[in-house]
């Protein structure tokens, strides 16, 4: 199990979001910031459009994932 924050992840919080991978993470941010903005939080509507639009552009977003996954090798297990 690993933890990254919303914050290492593109976000603006330091909200905690734990998995075994790195898609549990992003699955886990990504709920996050739809919830957040769903609630009518803008300070994570920029977030949130970032991560709508990783996916309508695969290339940028791909770059992204990879990132992200680099990134949440490197930290230890909790």
């Amino acid at each position: 199990m690993k933890t990254m924050t919303c914050r290492q992840l593109g976000g603006p919080c330091d909200e905690l979001h734990r998995g075994e991978s790195a898609n549990d993470v992003i699955k886990a941010q990504d709920r996050h910031l739809r919830d957040r903005v769903r609630d009518g939080d803008d300070v994570h509507r920029p977030a949130h459009e970032d991560m709508k639009s990783r996916w309508r552009n695969p290339v940028g977003g791909m770059r992204w994932y990879r990132t992200a996954k680099k990134d949440f090798a490197a930290l230890p297990e909790d």
